[in-house]
């Protein structure tokens, strides 16, 4: 008998565990999932990374942006990947790409991009969409 009370008490805490994290997630407006909107895999790349583009006529009904995305961090960043995207004058995603930075971008340093390919569109905006961080073995050997 005293198990089975043990168990109700339990189940309890429980429920008004699950129910207090659904209630806090809902007052603090939790970010939905990714959508055809999203702009990066990894949250606060704008600490470590600035970019600098521009679009430009690649045909006639098409635009190639490009430019440089300069690490303000210390390491060398790899697999370092950018998302273009073409918006519409109403603000809607219309067209969008991910290229890569070939080579990465070292600690502090820059490097050139292009994402080709896109819709024309009323404007273009640019994120970093994933990296990683170079980190070595620590005992010289590459």
């Amino acid at each position: 008998m005293r198990q089975r009370a043990l168990e109700k008490i339990r189940l309890g805490g429980l429920i008004s565990l699950i129910a207090t994290l659904c209630a806090a997630c809902g007052e603090l407006g939790a970010a939905p999932p990714l959508s055809m909107t999203a702009t990066t895999l990894t949250a606060g790349w704008e600490h470590h990374f600035a970019v600098e583009w521009a679009a430009a006529e690649q045909g006639q009904s098409s635009r190639k942006v490009a430019g440089y995305v300069y690490n303000r961090n210390g390491e060398f960043a790899i697999n370092l990947r950018v998302l273009a995207q073409a918006v519409d004058a109403a603000g809607a995603v219309v067209g969008q790409r991910i290229a890569y930075v070939p080579g990465g971008v070292g600690g502090f340093g820059r490097a050139y991009f292009e994402v080709p390919n896109l819709p024309a569109a009323a404007s273009y905006r640019v994120s970093i969409w994933d990296y990683t961080w170079f980190q070595s073995s620590g005992d010289g050997k590459f």
